[in-house]
């Protein structure tokens, strides 16, 4: 590592980086454990709106007690940006942005991420390119120094694009015999058809083998800007260092992203069943329709009442009735995903394969019923006790902080957003839900997708 034999000094600071890679997993358990040990209020939180010197904005929260900062960041486009005959181009760049950059070939850049105690990860949803960066406080200049490399000068060298090409496909392989996976990749593309939003994320093992270092560069380049840009900074840092620190990451951006436009969709509507045959010893059943968008004034009772249906856990009444009465499925579950250009309801069932027709008759009867009655008093109420009591376990670490906020921000939900969410949730009403699952739940319409060998589908009574 050194020119000339270690001084004292040399030996120190040798002896400082090992325990630094040693001791970073140790420490951010540490941190977590205090955190939850001494959980922080969400709406205690003072969020900080930063703008640098060069025009780029953040939110942050300072936290000066413990060495650490945490960034989250997402660019508006995601794997809705690639090319119809590059499914994947979005998820392979995750895999290529620490493979190198600037003078840097991957194994030097791993080797200093290493030696700097940096975490740094990427992810592609469908709207968004998202990143997750960490480190130590005393390693923060040259912490970023190594994001704004991978951000602006990657290098996309070909022996490490044919190495993460090879790990894709293989993963994607992996993924073909995985019938959760399929169920959803299935769901989607008889959902959407040739829409984006129908192509998955991660791509074919046709389309990932035709991308190349040039397809990479020009996604970095139409999609990596500032205008579409939204990040969250947690921990040890001040306004004005945080200033500095974005111009040094992000100000050699362009100024505005080349965004192909993504049309407004709604899935299509059911009753639309497909089976894709596995030999399984259960199936797997994706089941949904159309949902409610997250701007929408019914979002938040949507999301109550769903609560309620199927994403309580062992409270849900999909559980109750599929898994506890019957004992049909260990699970069941729905939630509400919003996109940037639709806005679905989903859910799930894995059961063995002589109990696929039942299971989806109970799901289709109580999605009927809540769609007539509605929930409870007791059911609201106690959706409302613990939805809102768990709200501050979304904040017990800085790196769960900085994820709510960036999301907050992708969501365009508002600053004070933290403050107002649980006067949100205690506002809905009994016939806010009852209005809303009326609108919400078509059991009749239903995208069902089932993976294995199930039999008696004809069967629809079945409790």
């Amino acid at each position: 590592m050194f020119a000339s034999p270690p001084t004292q000094t040399d030996r120190k600071l040798r002896a400082r980086l090992a325990a630094a890679r040693i001791t970073f997993a140790g420490l951010l358990a540490l941190v977590g454990a205090l955190l939850v040990l001494q959980p922080r209020e969400a709406h205690a939180m003072k969020i900080q709106e930063v703008t640098s010197p060069g025009g780029i904005k953040a939110w942050l929260v300072e936290e000066h007690t413990i060495p650490l900062l945490a960034m989250r960041f997402a660019f508006a486009g995601g794997a809705a940006q690639d090319p119809e005959d590059r499914a994947g181009l979005a998820h392979f760049l995750t895999a290529m942005l620490d493979e190198g950059a600037g003078d840097l070939k991957s194994s030097a850049f791993q080797e200093r991420l290493e030696k700097f105690a940096v975490r740094m990860s990427f992810d592609a949803g469908k709207d968004t390119f998202r990143g997750s960066f960490q480190t130590l406080t005393e390693y923060r200049k040259e912490a970023i120094e190594l994001l704004r490399l991978a951000l602006n000068e990657p290098r996309f060298d070909e022996d490490a694009i044919e190495r993460m090409r090879r790990q894709i496909l293989a993963r994607l392989q992996i993924d073909a015999k995985d019938p959760d996976r399929v169920a959803s990749r299935a769901w989607f593309e008889a959902a959407f058809g040739k829409h984006p939003y129908g192509r998955p994320t991660k791509g074919t093992l046709e389309s990932v083998k035709k991308i190349s270092a040039a397809d990479l560069e020009a996604y970095r380049k139409r999609v990596f800007a500032k205008d579409n840009l939204k990040i969250a900074v947690v921990g040890d840092i001040d306004a004005k260092a945080l200033g500095s620190l974005l111009d040094t990451v992000f100000g050699g951006l362009s100024e505005k992203a080349e965004l192909r436009p993504v049309p407004a969709v709604v899935p299509k509507e059911g009753p639309i069943e497909r089976v894709i045959e596995m030999d399984v010893p259960q199936s797997v059943v994706q089941f949904g329709h159309a949902g409610i968008a997250r701007k929408d004034d019914d979002f938040v009772p949507a999301y109550v009442l769903n609560y309620i249906l199927g994403g309580g856990g062992f409270s849900s009444r999909l559980t109750e009735e599929v898994r506890e009465k019957r004992g049909l499925a260990y699970s069941v579950y729905s939630y509400l995903y919003p996109f940037k250009h639709t806005a679905l309801f989903l859910g799930g069932v894995a059961t063995k394969n002589d109990a696929v027709a039942q299971s989806l008759s109970v799901i289709r009867k109580e999605l009927a019923r809540m769609a007539s009655e509605g929930p409870t008093e007791q059911e609201l109420e106690n959706a409302k006790r613990y939805l809102t009591g768990s709200y501050p376990l979304r904040f017990d670490t800085n790196s769960k902080i900085a994820g709510q906020l960036m999301w907050i921000q992708v969501e365009d939900l508002g600053i004070d957003y933290v403050e107002k969410r649980n006067g949100l949730i205690e506002a809905v009403t009994l016939d806010d839900l009852r209005r809303v699952a009326r609108r919400l739940l078509k059991p009749d319409k239903l995208i069902v997708t089932i993976v294995g060998k199930p039999t008696r589908l004809e069967k629809k009574d079945g409790s």
